[in-house]
């Protein structure tokens, strides 16, 4: 589901993030196996340096100038009777560099949108905001607008001078007319008013799922690019422990194979491989593949009792901590593919430790942002509770503390970096929320659930996707809100902020689960509200096959997680003992509490269980309770007859 600072795919002379090359380039995947893919190397740049950045010209040519994102920039296009020009770029992308060179360092290029222009240039890992709105055009993104704000065209990857140039010259001539597919993309949708997926939905959303998958070579997708989708992996985990085979053989292969992407030397996961197996990497390591691929092996590991799941987890984690964690505890957002910039770098991965360190590191960008420091806090709290090795819990929390200390906004958000411009985003708040309930769900302390409840606060009265003025849904009643917006909306902002599909599966997974541990309805309306986007028909229509998110979401806001209480005092061995057993359980769509009587009990004590005078633990699914477990051996029985 993503992406600050994330290295992209490049398609012939596109650089597609991951996110768009998950959800978009497998459409295209008869034309990718045809063309090259390069990898390219970060070259972090700070704020202040993309601020100042020019285009390189000629001594003594003409430079381009560019200007921050602002809707003021629009106030004096107006003014001057110009266009205005996006540039979205990632300062890691191969194309945007060659695009600056060839292109903008053009004189005559420059000389040309220096009458018809005001130029802007993005770097799309600091605006998640714009990111996510043009993240299907690939980097570089370029978009052109009127004086009004009115998107006139948008282009993927690379122009050379003269397709820059006749672009410029036709839509100046025109600045009302947009071409179509700008004006296609600007037309509103009519949210769905259902809550749930229609049974027709779920039939088609399920079939996909299954005939996207890759028999031959395992994963989902047939040639191309080959890596893990994190939500086909874990709705086919779901399946399997319903006793599906074929689901569970999905599982066994697709992880199997990814382990050829798992870097035998540093540890961590490399990004994806081309030519339609797994025996091609490229080499950039971001930080969602590595969070995620951490948390999906881990929770394999759990489910399936496999431990070289569990040891693939772990060599995950320790590449985190010997290259991406900070003096202070965060964690760093991801590292290059290359060791020089430019420079391919498959004979580097081919040496061993020593012979790698002597040539050089690969170079890490720095840049500390919430959002990425969820992701890894999440999967580094789902390893301790695959492993119960304390050391994990700790650098979770340790994470936790730093960016709470120095990156939390006043109502319970949190800010992307330091300065936010454009923020705050729904997915820095997102992926802490989902962290602190991974923690209180590992540790059973009320703290971590009264920071998620404060996180989901924050996104219902920042985020929720309002309808405006007189809208109404698909039968005719008044529209309900549909979905959370990537960005707080801001009144006749240029670039409106919209819904993301993967944002909107994890905050109704999220804000559904936070439900049923506190019972306060208005999370479940949260949920339901990303549900109601979710089912929109045009939503559900927008993905191939990589589309078990949003059938996992609606699986789980149908249906009541599995419940185990641990009832005891925290400080005895023996409820302890007991609490891990359930942490460690091999059930995913689950609800664990820890009710010591002597801290006041738990927010939604629906069940009043006894107290039997020592520790005793209770599964309760559906309407039913078990007997009381005394030892983590019965209760593991418990587990295991429900699971099955």
């Amino acid at each position: 589901m993503i992406r600050a600072h994330i290295p992209a795919f490049e398609l012939g002379n596109m650089t597609l993030k991951p996110s768009g090359i998950r959800y978009f380039a497998l459409s295209l995947s008869v034309l990718c196996a045809g063309l090259s893919f390069q990898s390219q190397s970060a070259s972090a740049m700070s704020d202040s340096a993309a601020k100042e950045k020019s285009s390189k010209a000629a001594h003594g040519a003409p430079k381009v100038k560019w200007n921050d994102w602002s809707d003021e920039i629009f106030q004096r296009a107006k003014k001057e009777g110009k266009l205005v020009l996006l540039d979205l770029e990632a300062v890691w992308c191969h194309w945007c560099h060659v695009m600056d060179e060839k292109t903008y360092g053009d004189a005559n290029v420059a000389r040309l949108m220096e009458k018809h222009i005001i130029a802007v240039k993005v770097d799309q890992d600091s605006r998640p905001d714009l990111s996510n709105k043009y993240e299907k055009y690939g980097w570089p993104a370029t978009i052109l607008f009127n004086a009004d704000g009115k998107e006139l065209a948008k282009r993927s990857g690379y122009m050379d001078s003269d397709e820059f140039k006749t672009l410029i010259k036709q839509l100046a001539a025109n600045p009302n007319k947009p071409e179509p597919e700008a004006a296609a993309d600007s037309e509103s949708i009519t949210y769905s008013s259902s809550n749930i997926l229609s049974p027709e939905q779920r039939k088609d959303l399920t079939f996909k799922h299954v005939d996207g998958y890759d028999a031959e070579q395992g994963g989902w997708g047939i040639g191309g690019h080959k890596f893990l989708d994190w939500n086909s992996l874990e709705f086919s985990l779901q399946l399997a422990k319903q006793g599906d085979k074929d689901a569970l053989e999905r599982v066994r292969k697709t992880l199997d194979a990814h382990h050829k992407l798992l870097d035998p030397v540093f540890g961590g996961v490399y990004q994806y491989s081309t030519s339609g197996d797994w025996d091609h990497p490229h080499f950039e390591k971001i930080m969602e593949t590595q969070a995620e691929c951490l948390r999906l092996y881990s929770i394999a590991g759990m489910v399936l009792q496999d431990q070289k799941y569990i040891d693939s987890a772990k060599s995950i984690e320790k590449y985190l901590r010997d290259f991406m964690l900070s003096p202070d505890g965060a964690f760093y957002t991801s590292q290059d593919a290359d060791l020089k910039p430019g420079e391919h770098a498959d004979e580097y991965f081919k040496l061993n430790d020593r012979e790698r360190r002597e040539k050089g590191i690969p170079r890490i960008d720095k840049h500390i942002y919430s959002r990425e420091n969820g992701w890894a806090i999440n999967a580094v709290t789902y390893l301790y509770m695959a492993t119960g090795q304390v050391e994990y819990l700790k650098e979770a929390e340790k994470a936790t503390a730093w960016i709470i200390a120095n990156r939390s906004i006043d109502g319970g958000g949190f800010r992307h970096d330091e300065n936010d411009k454009g923020g705050p985003f729904l997915g820095d708040t997102l992926s802490m929320g989902r962290a602190f309930l991974s923690l209180y769900q590992a540790t059973g302390d009320a703290k971590w659930l009264k920071l998620a409840t404060k996180a989901a606060d924050f996104m219902a009265a920042h985020f929720e996707n309002h309808p405006t003025g007189s809208a109404k849904s698909a039968d005719g009643k008044a529209a309900l809100s549909a979905g959370f917006l990537t960005a707080e909306a801001k009144s006749n902002a240029i670039a409106a902020p919209e819904p993301l599909l993967e944002e909107n599966q994890s905050i109704c997974r999220f804000a559904n689960l936070l439900n049923h541990y506190t019972g306060e309805a208005k999370y479940k309306q949260m949920a339901e509200s990303a549900m109601r986007y979710l089912s929109t028909p045009e939503i559900v229509a927008k993905r191939r096959i990589l589309v078990a998110g949003t059938l996992i979401a609606d699986h789980e806001l149908s249906h009541v997680p599995a419940h185990i209480t641990v009832v005891g005092k925290k400080s005895d061995p023996e409820a302890q003992q007991l609490y891990f057993a359930a942490v460690k359980s091999p059930i995913i769509y689950r609800r664990i509490d820890w009710l010591d009587k002597s801290e006041g009990g738990v927010p939604n004590l629906d069940v009043d269980f006894p107290d039997l005078g020592k520790a005793a633990a209770f599964l309760c699914a559906g309407n039913r309770c078990s007997s009381p477990a005394y030892q983590p051996d019965d209760l593991n029985k418990l587990i295991e007859r429900m699971v099955k």
